[in-house]
């Protein structure tokens, strides 16, 4: 074998690996692109199929059962179009149960958010056992929602409830705290005693704050209610707003006045009292105590799309003394 021959064959492997290289160079991203979506696909698929059939199919049916009058069991129903929006709009019950449920909004959010914003600054400070009284103030928040009302329930009990007892030690007639015109009171101190929620995500605010900020209006002269109220509070207007938005949406859909009710079961859902007899209350009980499936579907998406407006309200009037340590738009 020449030189010659012997040089074509030792450099013919290499050649092969720089055919190899060059094929593999010139294949497609796109088959690359296309692995990693069907990865984020087939792992967001559970998330996916559950959004799907719990969510939007529920909706959607709900949607179409608004423009009914199927009452859960009788197959003679018809089709009455907007019939029962018509009807919800002419219902005075309607409005003052929404009348009834803006005030309770407006009252216990902000009530919720001081409550919880200024128990946040409290163990934020550095004091001893300080994550002993930062777990009991946020137990509250981990009991259940049937549990809380039952303790309430007896609490405020007219024949043997302790808040009667300690009035009775002042010499104080018992008073029907159940009942009206006191329920609502009752109402908004269950709310107030799970704040230890909004105070665990005002405190992760507050830690987030650099130490520098206040430090240095404390050497300018700055007093400590001038130093929360310029510094504290425009750095935690992210997290304010955040509380503000959810405590809304909570506070319209929920079930507590139902639970503190005399008879808290779907079907006495027709006895609590007049004052926390809220929208949600009047959906439980088109549903359940008449068996109105259609109006209360009704009723339902008017109150998803007045979330969505309220929503869009707190968004448009808050635009403006809300800081970001990062601009939203300069992300887009």
């Amino acid at each position: 074998m020449t030189a010659d021959q012997m040089s074509s064959v030792t450099t013919r492997p290499d050649s092969a690996a720089t055919a190899d290289r060059i094929r593999t160079a010139d294949r497609p991203r796109s088959s690359m692109t296309s692995r990693r979506h069907r990865a984020f696909y087939m792992f967001a698929s559970p998330w996916i199929i559950g959004f799907l059939l719990l969510t939007i199919f529920p909706m959607a049916y709900a949607l179409w059962l608004s423009f009914t009058t199927f009452d859960g069991i009788s197959p003679n129903w018809r089709y009455v179009g907007l019939g029962n929006y018509r009807e919800l709009f002419s219902d005075s019950q309607t409005w003052d149960a929404l009348r009834r449920t803006g005030l309770f909004a407006v009252t216990s959010v902000p009530l919720s958010i001081i409550a919880g914003l200024g128990l946040a600054v409290l163990v934020n400070r550095p004091i001893r056992a300080r994550g002993l009284f930062r777990t009991l103030l946020y137990l509250p928040a981990v009991v259940p929602p049937v549990g809380a009302a039952l303790a309430f329930k007896q609490l405020f009990d007219q024949n043997s409830g302790a808040a009667n007892g300690v009035l009775n030690i002042f010499g104080i007639n018992a008073l029907g705290w159940l009942a009206d015109p006191y329920a609502r009171y009752v109402l908004l101190m269950a709310v107030l005693w799970g704040a230890g929620n909004i105070m665990i995500i005002s405190l992760a605010g507050l830690q987030d704050i650099p130490r520098e900020l206040r430090e240095a209006a404390r050497i300018d002269g700055a007093s400590a209610w001038r130093s929360f109220r310029s510094i504290t509070v425009p750095l935690l207007s992210p997290v304010l707003l955040f509380q503000t938005v959810t405590g809304v949406i909570a506070s319209v859909q929920t079930i507590l006045p139902l639970l503190l009710s005399p008879d808290a079961t779907l079907g006495g859902a027709t006895a609590i009292p007049q004052s926390n007899y809220q929208y949600m209350m009047h959906v439980l009980v088109e549903y359940f105590a008449f068996g109105r499936y259609g109006y209360a579907s009704a009723l339902l998406w008017v109150l998803f799309v007045l979330i969505l407006f309220a929503t869009g309200l707190i968004f448009k009037f808050t635009s403006g003394v809300v800081f970001y340590n990062v601009d939203p738009e300069a992300q887009k």
